[in-house]
């Protein structure tokens, strides 16, 4: 097949897409960006005390996990500084940065959600609902497992904690907030999606995943359950970052290349491949500046492990009742 660059099929197959995707992009960054300014989960942070007690996690801990609705950077300082004061334990410390996952999704799912939707349409509500069940698991198993770990509990005063953590914090607009951020995000979404919508659009041009599907039948047992499109999505999930995976999905789904259910596969995948190295480029850095770095590593190592393990469970029970 060769490359047609005739006007229809450029602004059908190319441009008019382009368009469309960055005015949704923009749309969904300003209104995530704005329900997180808005500190959307105040409300959730009311579960944290009970849900802590159950895990015998002290009164610093179960703060840190409201915290961290809020703030990932304020949760695991205040886990820091309790751990240098001996106020808990390496063990708690392990425990509570884990049980913490939960708040830390949430705290970054509205943004995930609405870059994701311009993207991926309906699979975005598929993909952002199955990571987030992920996260429930893991919060879940953390706080049966601080029942067996973690000695019983005196009294605290979890609502004394919140108060005095609120009253460090800095407040400022919420829309100037939002628009900051909105400036600072976009040009780094449309850097990595304009170019890489682009390189699929001449792909399929060159009929090159046409060429993939005959060249892999049957050649990688491993990822049967995906076609050759969809492996690009991980890939590029893998070399980049989650932005570059969806604009690599929304280009296969514009041209109906793949169903629903292979790109939530295809994106949970590519998540759980990537996350070892995004860790170590992204997470370490700050972590190290909390914590001591072998506690760090630590910390980052069961982070990583136990989110993998959690979204590979989902992902497959997805894929068998999909």
């Amino acid at each position: 097949m060769g490359l047609d660059l005739s006007w229809p099929v450029l602004w059908n197959g190319l441009f008019w897409p382009l368009i469309r995707l960055t005015f949704f992009i923009s749309i969904g960054l300003l209104a995530g960006n704005l329900i997180e300014a808005l500190q959307w989960t105040r409300y959730a942070a009311k579960l944290a005390e009970p849900l802590a007690r159950r895990a015998r996690l002290k009164d610093i801990s179960a703060a840190s996990f409201a915290m961290a609705f809020f703030s990932g950077v304020t949760a695991n300082t205040m886990l820091s500084e309790a751990h240098d004061r001996g106020d808990i334990s390496d063990r708690e410390l392990l425990l509570s940065n884990l049980f913490n996952s939960l708040p830390t999704y949430f705290l970054h799912l509205p943004t995930i959600f609405f870059i994701a939707a311009p993207f991926i349409g309906s699979a975005a509500a598929v993909y952002v609902g199955l990571t987030a069940l992920a996260a429930v698991i893991r919060t879940t198993a953390i706080v049966f497992a601080g029942k067996f770990l973690l000695p019983p509990l005196e009294e605290g005063c979890l609502p004394c904690r919140l108060d005095e953590m609120e009253k460090r914090r800095k407040r400022s607009s919420a829309l100037r907030k939002t628009w900051d951020r909105f400036l600072k995000r976009l040009p780094k979404v449309l850097y990595l999606t304009c170019p890489i919508y682009t390189l699929f659009f001449v792909l399929k041009q060159l009929g090159l995943f046409t060429w993939l599907q005959e060249a892999m039948a049957g050649s990688v047992p491993l990822f049967t359950f995906l076609p050759p499109e969809a492996l690009g999505i991980v890939a590029f999930h893998m070399a980049a970052e989650f932005t570059a995976g969806l604009a690599a999905a929304g280009a296969m789904m514009t041209d109906t290349a793949l169903t629903q259910t292979q790109v939530v596969l295809a994106l949970m995948l590519g998540n759980v491949l990537s996350s070892p190295m995004r860790a170590f480029r992204h997470q370490f850095p700050y972590y190290a500046g909390i914590f001591r770095p072998r506690m760090a590593v630590k910390l980052i190592l069961c982070n990583q492990l136990t989110r993998g393990l959690t979204i590979a469970l989902v992902g497959v029970a997805y894929a068998l009742l999909a």
